[in-house]
């Protein structure tokens, strides 16, 4: 019985080399963490970041985002911090909303394509807001807005539709975590 046991152990030595741990991130995602640590998502790899220096009423920094492409699709996500007061003195489920939707419409008329949702949501407790619209091939834009203190989040995922591409943009939209949870 030894033996047996000796040489199966002998056998599973390469297999258990090269699975992967548990909780492993395939080679073509990244963790992409805020130099501050305010934040980590999961994008697919490589993500590109950039910066702009565009102000907007309110704006007390630059604009940082993070953008890649998986078949064709795209996923962006970047923050700006605003003017310490800029949201905790106004209605944060307003502002998410006037942010996070924009000018969609205009963008998105209703008469060629489906708001499949539009409305507020929450994440750690902070106020955010979730337009998915679909065109009638099934493809579809993702985009995702929440305020944290006195920053704004922004996430937009395209998706074909197929079951790849949606588990995909999925996967970015839910990876989102700030440190911060709102008391």
């Amino acid at each position: 019985m030894k033996r047996r046991l000796l040489v199966f152990s002998f056998l599973m030595v390469p297999t258990m080399a090269s699975a992967q741990p548990a909780g492993a991130q395939p080679a073509d995602w990244q963790t992409v963490v805020g130099s501050d640590l305010r934040f980590r998502l999961e994008m697919p790899a490589p993500a590109v970041k950039t910066t702009a220096a565009e102000k907007e009423k309110g704006h007390a920094g630059e604009r940082v985002a993070w953008q890649s492409k998986r078949d064709d699709e795209l996923f962006d996500f970047d923050y700006v911090d605003y003017e310490p007061g800029w949201f905790s003195s106004r209605d944060t489920k307003e502002m998410a909303r006037d942010l996070g939707r924009g000018e969609a419409e205009k963008a998105f008329p209703r008469s060629r394509f489906k708001y499949v949702r539009d409305g507020p949501i929450t994440s750690q407790g902070w106020d955010g807001y979730a337009l998915d619209i679909e065109d009638t091939n099934a493809s579809s834009v993702m985009m995702r807005t929440y305020i944290v203190k006195d920053r704004l989040y922004r996430m937009l995922v395209t998706s074909k539709g197929d079951l790849k591409s949606m588990s995909a943009a999925t996967r970015f939209l839910e990876s989102l975590r700030f440190t911060e949870t709102k008391p």
